[in-house]
């Protein structure tokens, strides 16, 4: 797996987090799309825009592997924001190639382009 170093491993003062320690020995946790309801947290929001932030400001465009990088956040995001950037996609593999869609990210989260986002 994967050490994405530099990366946050979390939401400061929440319990979110967007990177995991190991390798689970029963293999990586799939990737799903969640959907996103129109109650969830400010901070569960704020979650998801500093996650972006950090996606965007470590690798871009370009695509990134999965590796550490939490599932249960991704899937967040995913299918919207965070897409497959391989064909085909394997959705429970720390390998696994994502991308950011920059267009639709950008409509959702302008927030997460700034160069500093304030948390």
């Amino acid at each position: 797996m994967t050490k994405h170093r530099g990366f946050p491993s979390g939401l400061p003062g929440t319990g979110f987090q967007f990177t995991v320690r190991r390798a689970n020995p029963k293999g990586a946790t799939k990737i799903i799309e969640r959907k996103r309801f129109h109650d969830r947290t400010s901070t569960e929001k704020l979650a998801d825009t500093a996650f972006l932030h950090a996606v965007w400001h470590m690798f871009g465009n370009e695509p990134f592997e999965r590796g550490n990088l939490d599932a249960g956040r991704i899937s967040w995001l995913f299918n919207r924001e965070i897409v497959p950037a391989e064909h085909p996609f394997d959705p429970q593999s720390y390998e696994a190639l994502l991308r950011v869609d920059e267009t639709v990210a950008r409509k959702t989260h302008p927030d997460a382009f700034q160069d500093i986002l304030e948390v």
